[in-house]
């Protein structure tokens, strides 16, 4: 058991070797130093994960499979943890902490427990399209022709101008968010993704609102009762 502990000792704290080494000698372990080392240890972590910034994750989104489920729902600390990161994913352990009210290593252990679970998917810069040369944002959606699915007969690399891509129900099977720097640039694209099937384009004029943040809602939403069609 001595050795088992000094062992664990040894690893968790290089710091103080020399000290244990000198207990080991002797054939006792005061109680004092065990707890002094440990204490300095700890603090040291602290100190660690402060400087740390929650980047587990890859900048890429994690496959949407991948998620592991969480073995109870978020609670209001989650929330705001959530609201935080969403506003400055930058942010550090020391810093998220005291905008939530919790020490750095508390924080780190729920921002990991998260991340494992799929609720932070990456962590990721915002560019502006416009601002980048891609001015013209537009809506197409696509009625493949049987045989020739767009997601079946090409890549992503095919169409980089394509930022989105949603596999729909009704009249047309696929929903696609693109870029263009031009209108001329925009009707090449169109011609080129008309191969696949019929399409109907719309353009972005402006947008009025985006980038909502993931946050908790009322499902409980009421409903109207029709009142001239009674159920039986």
């Amino acid at each position: 058991m001595l050795a088992v502990t000094m062992a664990r000792l040894i690893a968790a704290a290089p710091m103080n070797n020399a000290a244990i080494h000198r207990c080991c000698i002797t054939g006792s372990v005061s109680i004092s130093v065990m707890r002094k080392t440990l204490e300095a240890n700890k603090v040291r972590m602290n100190e660690t994960i402060g400087e740390i910034r929650p980047l587990g994750l890859p900048n890429k989104m994690r496959p949407r499979g991948f998620a592991l489920q969480l073995n109870k729902p978020l609670d209001e600390i989650d929330w705001r943890i959530l609201a935080e990161l969403q506003a400055d994913g930058r942010l550090s352990y020391n810093q998220l902490a005291r905008r939530v009210n919790l020490s750095a290593p508390a924080v780190a252990d729920r921002v990991r427990r998260l991340e494992e679970a799929g609720v932070i998917a990456g962590y990721q810069a915002l560019v502006d399209p416009r601002r980048a040369g891609l001015p013209i944002t537009a809506f197409i959606h696509l009625r493949c022709t049987l045989g020739k699915c767009l997601l079946k007969t090409s890549t992503a690399e095919d169409y980089p101008e394509v930022a989105e891509v949603h596999k729909l129900s009704g009249s047309h099977c696929t929903l696609l968010e693109v870029r263009a720097a031009s209108l001329q640039h925009f009707e090449g694209l169109v011609e080129r993704i008309g191969e696949h099937g019929a399409i109907e384009t719309h353009i972005v004029l402006s947008t009025q609102y985006e980038g909502r943040p993931v946050a908790p809602v009322d499902i409980d939403r009421p409903v109207s009762n029709p009142i001239g069609w009674p159920q039986r």
